[in-house]
């Protein structure tokens, strides 16, 4: 993360913000399970194999879901460019704007189904040679990679190089916040915010310097 301008420092915190979001009106919504969040999915999954089938199913699903945005994310931005980025972008803002039309609709089930891909998308944003250079819709690499930071910074590093990362997080944190008072006031719903504010930040996007 720190290879990247400042400027894509604030945009990777308000994607994290925006996963947060939606990840929060998921897991409220199916009762612990996640949209974003596949580590607590698989747990979820190892946990419905050994006792619950049908809790299996659906960490499984949307296992599954998210594994099929990743791909579809990673094809669409193959070469880790700009263009790519933005074209990521625009799929992430067409499928939360889709997954709040269905679940105004009441198709709850499908929205969610598409709330699960569209993070998997989304992480395709920021990516260099086949790889994910910033993962904003998890974060447990980047607590170790903050911890490993502030280790570097009390043994004579650099001081402030584990800042980026604990953004990165603070924007989740706050994110999911904002998702779970979102769905306590307007259920659903309020995924016509998040379509919104992808909207926004697909348009931040464009006009920053490559």
């Amino acid at each position: 993360m720190i290879r990247y301008r400042r400027r894509y420092w604030l945009l990777a915190a308000a994607l994290s913000a925006l996963a947060g979001f939606i990840d929060a009106n998921g897991f409220v919504h199916l009762g612990g399970y996640f949209v974003s969040f596949m580590s607590g999915n698989s747990t979820r999954l190892g946990v419905g194999l050994a006792s619950q089938l049908d809790a299996a199913i659906l960490a499984g699903g949307l296992i599954a879901l998210f594994v099929l945005g990743v791909i579809i994310g990673a094809v669409i931005n193959r070469a880790g460019d700009k263009p790519g980025s933005m074209r990521v972008l625009f799929l992430v803002t067409a499928a939360l704007a889709f997954a709040a039309l269905l679940a105004s609709f009441g198709r709850t089930f499908f929205g969610v189904a598409v709330l699960a891909s569209a993070m998997g998308a989304m992480n395709a944003v920021f990516q260099r040679d086949g790889e994910v250079s910033i993962g904003v819709t998890y974060m447990t690499g980047a607590l170790v990679r903050m911890g490993q930071r502030i280790a570097l910074a009390l043994t004579g590093g650099p001081k402030w190089e584990w800042a980026p990362y604990a953004l990165l997080w603070a924007g989740l944190v706050m994110g999911a916040v904002l998702g779970a008072w979102s769905y306590a006031w307007a259920g659903l719903d309020g995924l016509w915010c998040a379509a919104g504010a992808s909207a926004v930040l697909t348009l931040i996007f464009s006009r920053l310097r490559a």
